[in-house]
């Protein structure tokens, strides 16, 4: 799955060393002129993963999650055009409102 399939989730896991359970965001997309094509399918994205989480279903399709913190990870083929960089700022706050972590990692080859 990817950023492009915005209501599935792309990849879950409970992270053995802190315990939280990450759900993430797969995002291979460029950041060139696509007239916000890439930033609304990263919103509608986040919005189906917050929708996840909210709802109950993250404890459902995900054994052991329950009672956990919960990270919403985005790991990107491209580094942030700075559109994205105040989209993610604006996202981050929001979403640590709702007591979610939300991060961004760059993707690295091998």
């Amino acid at each position: 799955m990817t950023i492009e399939q915005t209501a599935s989730i792309d990849f879950a896991s409970i992270d053995s060393d802190s315990g939280k359970v990450m759900i993430t965001i797969s995002d291979h997309l460029p950041w060139n002129d696509d007239h916000g094509v890439h930033l609304q399918l990263l919103q509608d994205k986040l919005n189906s993963y917050l929708r996840f989480i909210e709802s109950g279903e993250i404890g459902k399709k995900i054994p052991g999650s329950q009672g956990r913190e919960i990270a919403i990870n985005v790991v990107a083929k491209f580094d942030l055009s700075d559109e994205a960089k105040l989209f993610y700022d604006r996202a981050n706050q929001a979403v640590a409102n709702a007591g979610i972590e939300f991060k961004f990692s760059l993707m690295r080859p091998n």
